[in-house]
């Protein structure tokens, strides 16, 4: 039987849940962007960016003393101890080609060592998560 998944990792495994959402949407709407005449990259930029706002709001919400290092963001300092690190879409090229292979990163840093992290793949449901001394 697994071990109870932590109150941090739950609020990751929520954050990315989220987010997938509007990506989810996003993706099918990229095959009739590779048409336009903008083409499909502003647009695939702008929904990485709503992710990480996402993946931010809810994690910043239930965490709000914990930094932040965000692949489109940059930093955002917290207190010091803990801070997420975000990659919202992971595989922005596949995404941009309507290739549904990528995922929503999120790792958690604490004293500098990275002590949980999610992989969430929205388009197949799979959710990947592991915990420092809890396995994955």
């Amino acid at each position: 039987m697994a071990a109870p998944r932590s109150a941090n990792l739950n609020v990751m495994i929520r954050a990315a849940e989220i987010a997938a959402r509007n990506l989810i949407r996003d993706f099918g709407e990229v095959e009739n962007l590779q048409v336009s005449t903008k083409g499909p990259g502003d647009f695939v930029s702008a929904a990485d960016r709503r992710a990480e706002e996402i993946i931010f709001e809810e994690l910043k919400k239930a965490r709000p003393g914990f930094g932040f290092l965000m692949e489109e963001s940059g930093v955002v300092e917290g207190d010091g101890e803990n801070r997420f690190i975000i990659d919202p879409l992971d595989g922005t090229t596949n995404f941009l080609h309507g290739i549904p292979h990528w995922a929503i990163s999120i790792a958690l840093e604490t004293n500098g060592e990275i002590v949980a992290g999610v992989i969430y793949d929205p388009i197949k449901d799979d959710m990947f998560h592991a915990e420092k001394n809890e396995g994955a």
